[in-house]
């Protein structure tokens, strides 16, 4: 009695009238607005019964699982065609809309890098005098000299002529004075509410284009674990001596750079050497180098070499120029900056 009651209470209050499109046939069925009961079966006018199930699935507000699964193919597809029209770069939806405008190389073809951009390229000043040495004079300048010769004691015995693994190991240490001076002006510029005279962006630049030597000498040799660990450890500890130095002494800290790029200038005629000489293969030219530096397309290792060395060279002069303003008495600020190299 209590179960014909209910039925008949369903259907005599708050009826709506419904088109439901199934298989291209129209039903029309009543229902309760906002009630779902738990078992019972209406009379669909032209139709057999319906369902619990199939009239909750009719009612929801939930797409079925079936429409659901064709939207969600429809979307990844979607998303995969946009993906392929927009090369290897994928798409990453976001509320905030942050995406990079459409870049182009030289040649109007679509920019493959998101390393560096079209505007970071240059041609390296092969031009530069590779034999300039500064003689040390005073203490500081002695004591800078011996540390990096005695430095470059393990590291010879270590690499001997591996030249590409000397060259990994060798990027990863010269790419971390620019940082650290960079941060340490910049944190002075904001303490003192002064400028820098462009010496911020100038170590700045060192430090990505010691980068960028790396990004490239991993194209030519993969370092293996223990190579990695070793990184790590030279890494760590040269960061925090340079750090603590560049706050103690910025003349010693500068002076000390400038011999180390001398010594990679050195580095880097010795692969040559091995290279001319054939003792190692002059492969093409990886194509982020020829990108960065703006190589012709059939670009050897050597041309590559090159133009690294004269990029070493740049820095050892503005490394000893920034040590001379210091011993100078005076403040970087007050020189020019050599900015725009890179």
């Amino acid at each position: 009695m209590n179960r014909l009651l209910t039925q008949s209470f369903l259907f005599r209050t708050s009826s709506a009238v419904i088109s439901v499109a199934k298989g291209g046939e129209k039903s029309v069925g009543k229902f309760i607005v906002g009630f779902q009961p738990d078992v019972f079966q209406f009379q669909r006018q032209g139709t057999a019964a319906m369902s619990v199930t199939e009239w909750r699935r009719y009612m929801s507000s939930t797409p079925s699982t079936d429409v659901a699964e064709r939207e969600s193919k429809e979307k990844s597809t979607s998303v995969d065609e946009k993906t392929k029209k927009e090369g290897n770069h994928a798409v990453v939806p976001s509320y905030w809309a942050v995406s990079r405008p459409e870049i182009t190389a030289d040649d109007g073809t679509k920019w493959r890098w998101n390393c560096f951009m079209p505007w970071d390229t240059y041609e390296a000043d092969l031009s530069i005098d590779l034999s300039k040495h500064h003689k040390p004079t005073t203490l500081l300048d002695k004591i800078a000299y011996r540390t990096v010769k005695l430095l470059r004691i393990p590291s010879d015995i270590y690499f001997r002529r591996r030249h590409g693994c000397h060259a990994m190991m060798l990027e990863t240490v010269a790419a971390v004075p620019g940082m650290v001076g960079g941060m340490l002006l910049h944190l002075k510029s904001l303490r003192r509410f002064e400028q820098s005279g462009g010496w911020i962006k100038a170590l700045l630049e060192e430090a990505e284009n010691e980068r960028m030597h790396l990004m490239t000498i991993l194209e030519l040799v993969k370092p293996k674990w223990y190579e990695r660990l070793l990184v790590i450890t030279v890494q760590g500890v040269f960061f925090n001596v340079y750090f603590v130095l560049y706050l103690m002494s910025p003349k010693l800290a500068h002076r000390v750079v400038g011999y180390l790029e001398e010594e990679a200038v050195h580095s880097y005629t010795e692969y040559l050497k091995d290279i001319e000489s054939g003792a190692i293969e002059n492969v093409r030219a990886p194509t982020i180098a020829i990108d960065y530096w703006r190589l012709p397309k059939d670009a050897t290792l050597k041309d590559v070499i090159i133009v690294i060395r004269a990029d070493e060279a740049h820095h050892r002069d503005v490394n000893h120029f920034a040590s001379d303003v210091h011993f100078q008495g005076k403040k970087l600020k007050e020189a020019p900056a050599p900015i725009g190299y890179h």
